[in-house]
């Protein structure tokens, strides 16, 4: 969520609408905007839904996505391949796809840095699984992570890493913002004294559909902290990842 925006009021105990025919949609994206709150595709909006409305949400969109099919002449009620196919999509959105954006973060455990680990710390390739927010295409790729610890930094578990990227990616996004928030997210978390993210992606609005090439693959970094000043550091950590060509 954005952090510019005034903490005005807790986001549950805001529902203008009270009236039971309001769609749930309706509900989640009032209580969003008396808290003033932005509810972009990258976002997360989990503070915003009470327990059980996700799956009210999913009966929204399922009907929305019948809607969808219909107006692409598809027969879902004698085509026996379609007829729940609305559902299975609806489905995929909200509770695969692009849960990170409807579910509170994983809990992750911090450690003291109680050995004061000093030495550069390379977590990686996390396999990462999103979807362009242009047209909803997948993004398949791999992410690796670059920490220089201080003694007062939090130490969290390897896999903790690919929980943290697996609730960023999960959303629709592209991919230049979702290194950035992943970042965010981890230098919060862990307050290195470098923190490092390269993020190398397949796209699939590349390979699908436009120019249809499958080769492609966009590669970008977010570099904080000594990871900036020290070339050195940098350029071994870049030298560690075993990127292949």
């Amino acid at each position: 969520m954005s952090k510019n925006a005034p903490e005005a009021i807790s986001a549950l105990e805001v529902t203008p609408s009270q009236d039971h025919g309001t769609p749930m949609s309706v509900k989640i994206r009032e209580r969003i905007l008396a808290a003033r709150k932005r509810y972009h595709a990258n976002d997360n909006i989990a503070d915003f839904i009470q327990p059980g409305e996700l799956d009210l949400l999913l009966d929204e969109v399922t009907e929305k996505m019948k809607g969808v099919l219909e107006s692409m002449v598809i027969d879902t009620e004698n085509d026996h391949n379609t007829q729940n196919t609305a559902r299975r999509v609806a489905k995929m959105y909200l509770k695969e796809v692009f849960k990170g954006r409807y579910v509170e973060g994983p809990e992750i455990t911090e450690f003291p840095n109680a050995e004061h680990l000093n030495e550069l710390m390379i977590v990686g390739p996390i396999t990462v699984r999103s979807a362009c927010s242009h047209h909803l295409c997948p993004v398949i790729g791999k992410i690796w992570i670059g920490v220089l610890p201080n003694e007062h930094t939090n130490v969290i578990g390897l896999s903790k890493y690919a929980r943290l990227a697996e609730w960023i990616m999960g959303r629709p996004q592209i991919q230049e913002e979702a290194v950035v928030q992943l970042a965010d997210l981890i230098q919060r978390k862990t307050q290195p004294d470098g923190l490092a993210i390269v993020m190398e992606a397949s796209h699939f609005c590349m390979g699908w559909r436009g120019v249809k090439d499958m080769d492609s693959k966009m590669i970008n970094s977010v570099m904080r902290g000594v990871f900036l000043k020290d070339i050195n550091l940098r350029r071994e950590f870049l030298a560690l990842i075993p990127r292949k060509a």
